[in-house]
């Protein structure tokens, strides 16, 4: 053993400590009278409880009379006595008491508190003696005084302090702690009860056999020292019978058991006798006693120390029920609240770091689009600007109408982009209201369609629409194939998705629409176009605004660059479930719609 450790400190001072008991322990076993004095003492007062249960179970509800009886068994027997109830809670009962003839013919019963009284502040009384008390009344006839001072009438009185009620008379009867058979102070012997109650019940370890020996009707004995004065006592409870509706009561009974003599001689020889033996046992049963006290400990400083080193996973390994256990759960919960908060703050600081690079992706996002923007009314400005030049020159007359024609075209390239960005916007402040109805979406598709005759001409195009039905149901006529939506919007849409596959389609290919209706009702609309796929990379973000897979931002494809994103506005008003993917000819463009009406809940919005 180290010599600092707390094992050997605790063997050190447990030794010692267990030494001086043995000690007692003999020096006690010597005294023979002492013990017979405590048995016959105990055993006098078990006798004596049963006579007062007797006289109680007579009148158990009339509280003076209780109260009577508790001062005068207190008197006769030197102990102090409680009522207690189910709860082992005590009942109020005032013992003490002095009853008051006022010279108006008044009787005052003046009651004595036990609690904070002594014996010098009551004066050595007997019946027919003046009496003045200073006190409070304690009811509206002012029939029972608590008192705050008591003296004889022939010493002198003061006036009584503010608050304070004088009354003066003569004893005609009083019930008083006894000087020749009670203890010395008596009113602090009395206050002990709640204590010795308290001892009992925190330190039995047979509760449920003291309790059912209460309810068998069976006394229960318990020694107690009090703290305070370290006098010893003898508490006995006793049950009490009781016919009323307030369940069981008890009586306790706490008696003192100084002792009342000394055996030196014998406590000599039996020190001298058994030192060795004593020493012996006192050095092994230390030994043994700090190693299982300390052992705990140990553990604990173990996990502390893992603790430390931010290991959240230690489990405390003392689960006894004393402080060693209690100090172990509030580590354990130390230690589970700093995982939690630990693995809080690691989230956080995920979360911090995601939202660091979201607002870096969104910064960046937001230069793309200035640049974008720029970018887009640059070229066509250039355009113009250097055609208006060159007709204000009155260069190339013979060319007058191409470049009016193509400052007309970038014109109209420049408003394109600009009714884009309005209408863009009203989706992203949501100032936009639909108007759903149910329409042929096939019509719609095959009238769209056939707006861009000229440029699928321009390039061999061609456009195959296919509707379909569920396995099962029978197809009817293309026409009935309908659908709940906005159709101004869903046009609106099948443009913008047609218009970029057409753009995006190699030449002399075939431009494949298939409306799928399944049995659940919904519609899914399928526009692929053979050409160059999306990388998996890009096809999440073709619906930002001016994204394009071509890097390089070239004008050959057309366009603006905000059809897609005003797509998916559109599309996610209308509650419908949208997407890209790479096939094995090129890109399919997909959305669903409902046949009934307000199928997901879509929103809408206001339009201004």
């Amino acid at each position: 053993m180290k010599r600092h450790s707390v094992v050997f400190k605790l063997f050190v001072v447990t030794s010692l400590l267990v030494l001086l008991a043995f000690m007692v322990v003999m020096a006690a076993e010597g005294l023979f009278f002492e013990r017979f004095y405590r048995s016959t003492k105990i055993s006098r007062l078990a006798g004596s409880m049963e006579s007062f249960a007797k006289q109680y179970g007579e009148h158990p509800n009339e509280e003076e009379r209780v109260s009577r009886l508790l001062g005068e068994y207190m008197n006769r027997h030197d102990a102090s006595i409680a009522i207690l109830n189910r709860e082992f809670a005590q009942l109020h009962y005032e013992p003490y008491s002095i009853d008051l003839r006022t010279p108006d013919g008044k009787t005052i019963k003046v009651v004595i508190p036990t609690e904070g009284t002594t014996r010098e502040e009551i004066p050595q009384l007997q019946i027919g003696d003046p009496l003045t008390v200073d006190g409070m009344f304690m009811d509206q006839l002012d029939t029972i005084m608590n008192p705050v001072n008591i003296r004889l009438s022939e010493e002198a009185s003061p006036e009584p302090d503010l608050g304070l009620v004088r009354a003066e008379g003569k004893v005609i009867d009083l019930l008083l702690p006894e000087l020749n058979s009670r203890s010395y102070n008596p009113y602090y012997q009395d206050t002990l009860i709640d204590d010795a109650v308290q001892a009992w019940r925190a330190q039995r370890s047979d509760a449920s056999a003291s309790e059912t020996r209460l309810l068998q009707g069976e006394p229960v004995r318990f020694e107690w020292r009090d703290p305070w004065s370290g006098v010893e006592y003898a508490m006995l409870l006793q049950p009490l019978a009781n016919e009323g509706r307030t369940g069981p009561r008890y009586m306790v009974a706490l008696s003192s058991l100084q002792p009342v003599g000394e055996a030196v001689d014998i406590l000599q020889r039996y020190v001298i006798v058994l030192a060795p033996l004593i020493v012996v046992l006192v050095v092994l049963l230390s030994l043994m006693f700090s190693r299982i006290v300390s052992r705990p400990l140990l553990a604990l400083n173990r996990t502390a120390a893992r603790l430390a080193e931010l290991d959240f996973s230690a489990v405390p390994e003392a689960k006894s029920k004393d402080e060693f256990g209690e100090l172990s759960r509030h580590l354990a919960r130390l230690s589970r609240n700093l995982d939690e908060a630990l693995k809080e703050l690691t989230h956080a600081n995920r979360q911090l770091q995601q939202d660091v690079e979201e607002k870096r992706k969104a910064e960046e996002l937001r230069k793309e689009l200035v640049a974008n923007i720029s970018h887009e009314l640059k070229t066509p400005l250039g355009i113009v600007k250097g055609f208006a030049e060159g007709l204000q020159d009155g260069v190339a007359d013979d060319k007058r109408e191409r470049y009016l024609a193509m400052i007309v075209s970038e014109t109209d390239r420049m408003n394109a982009l600009i009714m884009d960005m309005l209408e863009l916007s009203k989706f992203e402040v949501k100032k936009v209201q639909l108007h759903p109805r149910s329409f042929s979406l096939t019509d719609l598709v095959q009238r769209v369609s056939e707006s861009f005759d000229q440029q699928l001409d321009a390039k061999g195009l061609r456009i195959e629409l296919k509707p379909s039905y569920e396995a099962g149901e029978q197809c009817p006529v293309p026409e009935k194939l309908t659908v709940w939506a906005d159709p101004r919007r869903i046009e609106q849409v099948i443009l913008n998705l047609l218009s970029n596959a057409v753009r995006h389609a190699r030449e002399q290919s075939t431009i494949r629409i298939a409306l799928h209706r399944d049995l659940d009702g919904k519609t899914t609309t399928t526009i692929e176009n053979a050409g160059p796929s999306i990388a998996e990379a890009d096809l999440a973000r073709i619906w930002d605004h001016f994204y394009r897979a071509e890097r390089s931002r070239d004008r050959k494809s057309g366009g603006t660059g905000l059809g897609l994103a005003i797509v998916k506005h559109i599309l996610e008003l209308h509650g419908s479930e949208y997407g890209a993917r790479n096939t094995e000819q090129g890109v399919a463009f997909y959305f669903t719609l409902q046949n009934k009406e307000n199928p997901n809940g879509g929103e809408t919005h206001d339009e201004t």
